[in-house]
């Protein structure tokens, strides 16, 4: 088997794994959830608002302090609702493990050792910077 098909096996076997299936699990519970879709709108609706009017020449300051803090609002109920709680639980998990999988793929090919390389929980994901993660 060349490397691309194992490459390809990798693809496979990061489908299977039980986060990358609870991930999309959650996730379409959240598409599916019209309440947070409709505080998602509301949100985007009122990030351009704010854009709008802060690139006019002759903005008014107070309607973009009201308008911030409409936004604020309208994030913390998205960010309180439990299908966007699971779903930000979810996506955790996952970025966990594929951080751990690039990150061995990256540090094999530069030279590590497949069977020790990992992934440091404070990698900045820049090996130009890094004073070794294993």
């Amino acid at each position: 088997m060349d490397i691309i098909e194992q490459a390809r096996e990798l693809g496979r076997a990061i489908q299977n794994e039980e986060v990358y299936v609870n991930l999309h699990k959650v996730q379409a519970q959240a598409d599916a959830d019209s309440q947070l879709q409709e505080y998602i709108g509301a949100f985007n609706l009122k990030r351009m608002q704010i854009n709008d009017e802060a690139s006019k020449k002759d903005r008014d300051q107070d309607k973009l302090t009201a308008l911030n803090k409409e936004m604020r609002e309208i994030y913390s109920q998205i960010m309180s609702n439990e299908n966007m709680i699971a779903y930000n639980e979810a996506k955790e998990a996952f970025d966990k493990v594929i951080n751990r999988v690039i990150a061995i793929v990256q540090q094999s090919a530069e030279g590590a050792d497949p069977s020790t390389a990992d992934y440091a929980e404070n990698c900045s994901g820049s090996c130009s910077t890094c004073g070794g993660c294993g």
